[in-house]
């Protein structure tokens, strides 16, 4: 499902200026990329995911939406958040004017040099395990510029979801095993508030919210 509320929900993503740099960790199959990649021409994602299948996915999400200039504004590389840091070329200031058209001098990556102006955290972090945390976000501060915005959005205490595991599936504190195989850990404010702060960053905005969907169902997210 497109998460179209994401640029209600961060307009910074519509008011930042030309050809700003985000960095998608957790690419799933495009539906984050595709709201933002539509509601600006100009700006420019790169995206990773651990699932090969879920890089395929996204990519060809993007293909068929119509989205202009797609292949210089997405670009996609695998990456498993939860056990290595990000590569060195993503934030290297020794290659800052390297040309984004240039993939011969970015090689295999054919992404962002010099850091990025947005981080987005959409529904992952809570796939990883929660005493890997600090460390993801870490990361992310390493590679954003200063002054640029990380956008968080996840599953909240008592969210529906959380509400629906048996008590057998739950692994550690507010922590729950799904079916596949991946984890759910659902935050508080205080959580959010302690990992990403102790990780150096600031605090701009953190609140509960609730999202209603057309079906009688709904979910609340941090």
């Amino acid at each position: 499902m497109e998460r179209r509320y994401l640029l209600k929900e961060f307009p910074e993503l519509l008011s930042c200026e030309e050809y700003s740099k985000v960095l998608e960790v957790g690419c799933g199959n495009g539906s984050t990329a595709r709201p933002i990649l539509c509601g600006r021409d100009n700006i420019i994602i790169y995206a990773c995911d651990c699932s090969n299948k879920a890089l395929e996915r996204a990519n060809m999400m993007i293909e068929v939406s119509n989205v202009g200039s797609v292949e210089h504004r997405f670009h996609l590389f695998h990456y498993d958040f939860s056990t290595s840091g990000f590569p060195k070329w993503l934030a290297s200031e020794e290659n800052k004017d390297i040309s984004l058209n240039n993939s011969s001098s970015l090689g295999e990556s054919n992404c962002c040099t010099g850091g990025v102006d947005f981080v987005t955290l959409i529904f992952t972090l809570s796939a990883a395990p929660h005493h890997k945390m600090p460390a993801v976000i870490r990361e992310c501060f390493s590679v954003l510029k200063l002054g640029g915005l990380l956008l968080f959005r996840d599953y909240g205490l008592y969210d529906m979801t959380m509400l629906r595991f048996e008590p057998d599936k739950r692994v550690g504190f507010r922590e729950y095993m799904r079916s596949d195989g991946t984890r759910s850990y659902f935050f508080c404010t205080d959580t959010v508030r302690d990992l990403f702060i102790g990780s150096g960053f600031n605090e701009f905005e953190l609140e509960y919210c609730c999202v209603n969907n057309k079906s009688p169902n709904w979910e609340e997210h941090a």
